[in-house]
């Protein structure tokens, strides 16, 4: 069947609207041996990577650029419709590069086929047709460049999730181990201080076997919300591993570091952790190592004297500070 057998109208199909009466002779009479073809559901219209310079116009049912199951044979998902009046393929036809994405037959279609010598005749002979084919790509660009942007939002979003450790809210191993050395480095290339405390909750694996994990989150969340209340808008705080946690102080030389680290410890005493009124239940404490970056230290040493002060407060008694 071709164009000129069918019922449909050329004023329907986007890329003939609004173009002057007296063109519209032309338009019909160069559309008028184009095939219009039958695509039943689920059907492949173009095949991604596949070469072939024709441009699709829906003149009934819909098309969908879609997910592919792994056998290649049914649809899981619609991407982007094709409704009636509205084309796919322009991009081949123009630049006669394969097509970059799978279409499909959402519904069972028909559709008229333009060929690439075709199109080129219509763009040449109507002004009307080669603008509103310039429309049609400036909008497709833009509804692809917002697509872009929602993704890498859902994916910074995502990523800024894989940094934070789930139980505390903190920021977890991973976050650490990609920001502290760059803290570091723009610490030594500025000449500015950088401290970092190392906080280890005492005998915590005695409270877990004593009273049980569900507790035990509940000490590890209190912890962390000590140590976030009293840092400024500039520190940052990490769980370190199991119920170590790090504090990252820029711009803090060891004497004020040493104060943070004594107030921190003084509010983790003092925190009201449990609210169980059947039995006597401990106030959690820590020990708190502060370690202060020297000349030409990198971030494995600097994390290994944080470490080193830590084992003193412990050896000394645990609960207190230790550089």
């Amino acid at each position: 069947m071709v164009f000129n057998q069918t019922h449909y109208r050329v004023e329907d199909i986007q890329l003939f609207r609004d173009i002057p009466e007296q063109n519209l002779p032309l338009i019909r009479h160069i559309l008028s041996h184009c095939a219009v073809v039958s695509a039943r559901t689920g059907q492949i219209v173009l095949d991604a990577n596949s070469s072939g310079s024709r441009l699709y116009v829906v003149l009934q049912g819909a098309l969908g650029i879609s997910k592919l199951n792994d056998d290649n044979n049914h649809i899981e998902n619609t991407i982007t419709q094709y409704l009636p009046g509205e084309c796919v393929g322009e991009l081949s036809v123009l630049d006669e590069e394969t097509h970059s994405a799978t279409v499909t037959a959402i519904q069972d279609s028909e559709l008229l086929v333009i060929e690439a010598e075709t199109m080129w005749r219509l763009i040449e002979e109507s002004n009307g047709v080669a603008r509103n084919l310039l429309q049609l790509l400036s909008f497709r660009i833009r509804a692809a460049n917002a697509q872009i942007r929602s993704r890498q939002k859902v994916g910074e979003f995502y990523r800024q999730l894989s940094m934070v450790d789930g139980l505390t809210g903190l920021h977890n191993r991973a976050w650490l181990n990609s920001q502290l050395p760059a803290l570091v480095q723009q610490a030594q290339a500025s000449a500015t201080p950088l401290s970092i405390i190392l906080v280890d909750l005492d005998h915590f694996k005695r409270f877990n076997d004593t009273y049980g994990h569900v507790l035990g989150d509940d000490a590890l969340q209190t912890a962390a919300k000590v140590l976030n209340a009293g840092l400024r808008p500039t520190d940052f705080a990490a769980r370190y591993g199991g119920e170590e946690m790090m504090v990252i102080l820029p711009g803090t030389a060891q004497k004020q570091a040493f104060t943070v680290a004594q107030r921190l410890c003084n509010r983790l005493a003092k925190a009201r952790v449990f609210h169980e009124h059947n039995k006597a239940l401990p106030h959690i404490t820590g020990s708190f190592g502060v370690a202060t970056l020297s000349t030409e230290q990198d971030y494995s040493a600097l994390i290994e004297a944080a470490d080193q002060a830590l084992y003193r407060a412990k050896e000394a008694g645990r609960n207190q500070v230790a550089v």
